[in-house]
């Protein structure tokens, strides 16, 4: 129902956006080479290149403002949000549009005329989304595109629907009211949300208030209610969604479809499916692949010192944990004598542990350690983000102990994550790391990888809970 709403919405957005960076580009032309013209040009180039380039820039626009997620209705609701996700979608742009002009040999580009397309493709995108805003609350002052809401129930899924309903007024999508079932007033209800009675006032209610739509969100003891329901709806015009209650489950990326006519509501599930899984194995293969060419030197000399500081070999494979509970061997250089868990079997690594080499200990400090990783990512066994990989000695404990805590391998393990540069690792609170973990499965994106990847160089190396 939400998607339907704004499909238009949307539409009308991306071909707003197409016909601006077209427009963004032959102003930036005209500013480049004819009104403003600084630093003056040695020439005028021919216009003709420039429209062809045009062209391509608007339809590069509708697709990578739909990947990047511009449209998408949560981030539609927040101006703020929204602005960010137009920021990103832009310096994608450009950044994709700089590479095609690379590579496009019959004709170069300006680069003072780039600077100038970002300039204006960013003012047309900011007086757009403003005017669309006033746009739509004229609209809606009017009684144009407006959707009216019904709710039905009083249990933990209808507060929860009611209060996300409420931040949807600028979309036109309001709620009349709520309908409660049991006799039991519900305290958690706003006080500025009407009360329309119960259920025998349903018919009534639904032509007075002109309704819409009807959800019906009922808690487990109210479901005895539904044939009832149904047959007062099936005498209604509205259309008719049921929002299930279910109960304790910690969802993960749920989903509604349906199969041969039987809805199905899939409630847990991995984010890294379909073109998701393409684009973060190619980050992953390339990355590590760039991090390997770079870092060689390095771990040459890692080995070298291990070897000549030290007994034993170079590498360590320590058995983890990864993507569907399968196992792996992790490598890391070797940070610990080699008879290290001989007498203790498997501990946690705690501060002054003096199993650690002295080279070891600079290694941890500073995460060099876990270098040769990059070798599990090629491989496929990791990722360059994701949750860090657990012992399966340990994982037994936690899983019964932590809430959620096998969720976390639906995706596969990282090198770094979102728990790590926030500082939960090592010794630290495992009930914050899975949160962090979770934070991260739920909100996945290939921008969401290239951020923590980034803020891994300044706050992920060098940690005090690093030993």
């Amino acid at each position: 129902m939400l998607k339907r709403h704004t499909q238009i919405f949307s539409s009308v957005l991306r071909l707003l956006d197409m016909s601006l960076a077209f427009t963004a580009w032959e102003l930036a032309y005209q500013l480049r080479f004819h009104l403003i013209n600084l630093p003056p040009a040695t020439m005028i180039p021919p216009h003709d290149e420039y429209l062809k380039a045009a062209l391509f820039v608007a339809i590069l626009t509708g697709f990578v403002f739909s990947f990047s997620g511009v449209y998408r209705l949560h981030k539609v609701i927040h101006l703020r949000h929204e602005f960010v996700h137009l920021l990103r979608g832009t310096a994608s742009l450009l950044l994709l549009t700089l590479v095609a002009a690379f590579f496009y040999r019959e004709f170069s580009f300006s680069r003072v005329h780039s600077l100038y397309f970002l300039t204006c493709i960013l003012l047309l995108l900011f007086l757009s989304r403003v005017l669309s805003r006033w746009s739509l609350q004229w609209l809606h002052a009017r009684g144009a595109h407006v959707e009216h809401v019904l709710l039905i129930g009083s249990g933990v899924s209808a507060n929860k629907f009611f209060q996300r309903l409420e931040r949807l007024k600028s979309l036109g999508i309001v709620l009349k009211g709520v309908i409660e079932i049991s006799s039991k007033p519900n305290s958690d209800i706003p006080a500025d949300i009407p009360r329309l009675g119960g259920i025998e006032l349903l018919t009534q209610t639904i032509q007075t208030q002109q309704i819409d739509q009807v959800f019906i969100a009922l808690a487990p003891e109210e479901q005895h209610k539904l044939p009832e329901l149904k047959e007062l709806l099936a005498e209604q015009w509205v259309d008719v969604r049921i929002i299930p209650d279910l109960g304790s489950f910690r969802t993960l990326h749920t989903e509604v479809e349906t199969f041969d006519d039987m809805p199905i509501i899939t409630i847990i599930q991995s984010p890294m499916t379909g073109w998701n899984q393409v684009f973060k194995r190619l980050l992953d293969i390339f990355g590590s692949l760039f991090a390997l060419v770079i870092f060689s030197p390095l771990m040459f000399l890692i080995a070298l010192l291990i070897k000549l500081t030290s007994s034993g070999p170079v590498f360590y494979a320590q058995e983890r944990m990864g993507l569907d509970g399968l196992t792996f061997k992790a490598l890391k250089f070797r940070s610990m004598r080699i008879d290290a868990e001989s007498q203790t079997g498997a501990v946690w690594a705690s501060e002054n542990d003096n199993r650690r080499t002295k080279l070891g200990v600079f290694l941890r400090k500073y995460s060099l350690d876990e270098l040769p990783q990059l070798f599990n990512v090629i491989k496929g066994e990791m990722s360059l983000v994701g949750p860090r990989p657990e012992r399966p000695v340990f994982i037994e404990q936690f899983k019964s102990q932590i809430p959620h805590y096998m969720l976390r391998h639906k995706v596969k393990a990282g090198i770094t994550g979102w728990a790590q540069i926030n500082g939960w690792r090592g010794n630290t609170s495992l009930e914050k790391r899975i949160e962090c973990d979770l934070y991260y499965i739920e909100r996945w994106t290939l921008w969401f990888d290239v951020k923590i990847l980034i803020l891994t160089l300044f706050r992920g190396i060098i940690d005090p809970n690093a030993y």
